[in-house]
């Protein structure tokens, strides 16, 4: 988890794909480079483009899968973790728990 934690944070967190990649770290148990590379496939952009917060604040703007800044009307908190685990095809336990809490 440290590891994981250190990788994403140095990637820029939420202000590029460093969440995005320790999501695919965690629950595929991909290696950095894979992961990257994974989540650049399922965005159509280049690998190189993670890194780059001013590509990456348009894509999650667009795709809705949370921003550095909440702003009216943009997706937080569990709607942005329901649409990045649609994007990613993975389970996110808090996404999971609020689904059932609903009755979805």
């Amino acid at each position: 988890m440290a590891i994981t934690h250190e990788t994403s944070a140095g990637m820029g967190g939420i202000r590029t794909a460093g969440d995005l990649a320790a999501r695919m770290q965690m629950s595929k148990g991909m290696k950095i480079n894979e992961a990257k590379e994974y989540i650049a496939g399922k965005l159509g952009i280049s690998v190189f483009d993670l890194s780059d917060s001013t590509i990456m604040n348009e894509i999650r703007e667009e795709r809705g899968i949370g921003e550095l800044m909440a702003r009216p009307g943009a997706p937080i908190g569990i709607e942005a973790k329901i649409r990045i685990e649609e994007l990613l095809g993975i389970k996110i336990n808090s996404v999971g728990r609020f689904k059932r809490m609903i009755g979805m």
